[in-house]
């Protein structure tokens, strides 16, 4: 298995496993949408995504998006995505693509990345742990459904 940050050649078989990923959090599909989606980030460069391939076929994929911490005065990556096809879950996917992202978080000098998970996800929170993250006991975070 090989990994790599995704360019625009591997959009029709990313935007399929990104359609994939929304259903897995109860949207409906609707791959014109994620074809837009994507499409969109590409051409303005607002997210970075790395994708793992297994014999030429992609299995997973995570997007990150950037942000910065104002009181650090350094940049942070929000792993918003991450998602691998349910025949190569645990098979070393999802930490090939942590892996990447927190390479590529500290190439760009980043102080750290920020995802959110389900709270009935334990497989992969307890991924995340096994791997560093820490679950945030400081601050509450809140959202503002618009």
């Amino acid at each position: 298995m090989e990994v790599f940050k995704a360019s625009f050649e591997h959009f029709e078989e990313l935007a399929n496993l990104f359609d994939q990923y929304r259903v897995f959090y109860k949207s409906v599909s609707d791959i014109e949408s994620a074809k837009k989606f994507l499409q969109e980030r590409f051409q303005k460069g607002d997210s970075i995504i790395f994708v793992v391939s297994n014999d030429g076929h992609i299995v997973g994929f995570t997007q990150l998006y950037p942000s910065f911490s104002s009181v650090s005065m350094k940049r942070v990556w929000i792993l918003n995505d991450l998602f691998v096809e349910p025949a190569y879950r645990k098979k070393g996917v999802a930490k090939l693509l942590l892996s990447a992202a927190e390479d590529f978080a500290r190439e760009t000098e980043a102080i750290r990345i920020i995802l959110a998970t389900q709270i009935s996800n334990t497989t992969a929170q307890s991924l995340y742990e096994s791997l560093g993250y820490c679950k945030d006991e400081e601050y509450s975070h809140y959202s503002l459904r618009l």
